[in-house]
């Protein structure tokens, strides 16, 4: 298993953003060729203006997930903590720890954004019976981009 977070420059103008983030993706994609790619859905937030950011980067994830073959599924917030921690309304912190717990990591994953991810990837083994499980234990960070 590989995790890590994809950052661009907050300061650049979100079209360059956006470009940025697809071409991390379509290498991630070549790279680890995953049959599924599973999101978390983008549900309704009272910032107006991050909801827009996480559904345009959303959707470029899942147009690069698509045109590489993948199969793309999304989990609503309440099924990923319902899966990873058998409560839907879990708090980050408490995710975090059942997402190092079922991966048996020394510590949780980091930044927060990373153990989502995570939690996200476990939601949908749990989801997919024809999955099989993770051969080993623990995770290696992506390579630097």
């Amino acid at each position: 298993m590989a995790a890590g977070v994809i950052t661009t420059p907050p300061g650049q103008p979100v079209p360059q953003r956006l470009a940025m983030l697809q071409r991390e993706i379509r290498g991630l994609l070549g790279e680890l060729t995953p049959a599924v790619v599973a999101l978390e859905r983008v549900l309704f937030q009272v910032n107006v203006r991050t909801a827009m950011g996480v559904g345009q980067a959303a959707g470029v994830v899942m147009a690069e997930a698509v045109a590489a073959g993948c199969e793309v599924v999304e989990y609503s917030p309440n099924q990923v903590k319902l899966a990873t921690c058998g409560d839907g309304a879990a708090g980050k912190d408490q995710v975090a720890r059942m997402v190092q717990m079922l991966l048996g990591l020394p510590e949780p994953l980091r930044p927060a954004d990373t153990s989502d991810a995570a939690a996200v990837a476990l939601c949908h083994l749990a989801q997919s019976p024809t999955v099989p499980p993770p051969a080993t234990a623990g995770t290696a960070p992506l390579p630097a981009r």
